[in-house]
């Protein structure tokens, strides 16, 4: 493929926000460039969500990457809290008429990398993104963004594009092209991480299963029906090799535990351990002229809920829609609409991590009082049919614009 030095779009990031814009885009008969600093192996094994709300499966469907996701994905209805011993089951399907799809980021990335290849669209891996400049200045003004990157032989080029997107995550350098006075942050750090695990064991249960414990939060949830994914609340700055595999799966044991002694655990090798912190942190507004930034590179949520790949995926349909009507009629109602339009489906996000984050962990200065809040809340869940369908409404999706 030849090196690209023009393009309408340039998508900085191939994971799976850039790559979907690119296929939104595509469907709309809009060239892009996808440019990804990692090689496509790297991509495509990396271990992220699992949970697809149901905008993000009618995304998936609407580009055409959804049939590896139909035969191998896990439909689920519902899910339950246990606390202290105790079930409170939350039956998505009955309170809200959807579901949610389990169904592995990774797998999600290598479907969408599948599709842009089979098209012969362009997409760069081993690709470092040195700069994206010349981005100030509104859209209806003369003038060019600029991509500098450098290919994987060594050598550098510049892409010119009218629009830039920055979906490269957190640390990515669209973010950082905005200058520091255009933008406001807003972060949390909690003072706990996430030890999570990979295991050739069957799932322990139907549905995820989110425990709050005296010892901490756990979660069960599974990549397939052989495959179980789980996590512990560790410290902040544990090793994942300080916990043997027999001490992981007494601990999630321990913390999942039903009263009634009713809850097996089912137990397997472990293939797979990290350590993931937590924070919440949203930067607005979500647009610089030219750039507009999507997924991580504008918001990070804690994974408590399994919003980041949905909020992600959303932006990318409000973006892939306002460029659209941009280059169809020249309309930019829509792109000066984008952060806006964004940013409130994302605090919902943020609101509702932060929410299922506080309930169901034990922050390492908590007091008794912060305790009894915690279970007030988790048992006016259990007794509120109107609560519990809020929980189940924000833990399916919160409804785009026009969606119903």
């Amino acid at each position: 493929m030849t090196t690209p030095d023009r393009t309408t779009v340039a998508i900085v990031g191939g994971g799976p926000a850039g790559l979907l814009l690119a296929h939104l885009l595509h469907r709309r008969g809009i060239d892009s460039v996808v440019l990804e600093s990692r090689p496509r192996e790297r991509v495509e094994s990396r271990q992220r969500a699992g949970i697809l709300e149901h905008g993000t499966v009618d995304a998936l469907r609407e580009v055409g990457a959804d049939a590896r996701m139909d035969e191998k994905g896990l439909p689920h209805d519902g899910f339950a809290f246990h606390v202290h011993g105790e079930r409170v089951h939350v039956d998505m399907a009955e309170l809200t008429g959807r579901a949610v799809m389990i169904w592995a980021q990774t797998e999600v990335v290598k479907d969408l990398i599948a599709l842009r290849l089979e098209q012969g669209e362009r997409l760069l891996f081993d690709t470092e993104v040195l700069a994206v400049e010349k981005v100030d200045g509104p859209l209806s003004r003369d003038g060019e963004a600029l991509v500098r990157y450098r290919s994987d032989d060594g050598a550098e080029h510049e892409l010119r594009a009218d629009v830039v997107v920055g979906a490269d995550g957190f640390h990515g350098v669209a973010r950082r092209a905005v200058p520091d006075d255009a933008v406001r942050t807003y972060e949390r750090v909690y003072p706990y991480s996430w030890l999570g695990i990979l295991a050739d064991a069957p799932p322990s249960s139907d549905e995820l299963v989110y425990a709050r414990h005296e010892n901490g939060f756990a979660l069960l949830s599974m990549r397939s029906p052989s495959v179980t994914r789980a996590y512990l609340q560790v410290p902040n700055g544990t090793d994942p090799s300080s916990w043997s595999d027999e001490e992981i799966w007494d601990e999630l044991a321990t913390r999942t535990a039903l009263g009634d002694g009713s809850f097996t655990l089912n137990r397997g090798p472990i293939t797979d351990k990290s350590v993931t912190p937590m924070r919440s942190f949203v930067a607005e507004p979500m647009r610089h002229g030219r750039l507009f930034l999507a997924g991580d590179a504008a918001h990070i949520v804690p994974p408590t809920g399994a919003k980041g790949l949905n909020l992600a995926v959303a932006d990318v349909r409000v973006l892939a829609s306002a460029i659209g009507a941009w280059r169809e009629s020249g309309d930019e109602s829509g792109l000066d609409a984008y952060s806006e339009v964004a940013l409130r489906r994302v605090w919902r996000g943020e609101h509702f991590s932060w929410t299922m984050t506080t309930m169901l962990h034990r922050a390492p200065d908590a007091d008794p009082f912060d305790e009894q809040l915690a279970l007030s809340h988790l048992r006016l869940i259990a007794e509120s049919t109107a609560y519990r369908t809020s929980i189940a409404e924000n833990y399916r999706g919160v409804p785009l614009a026009g969606e119903h």
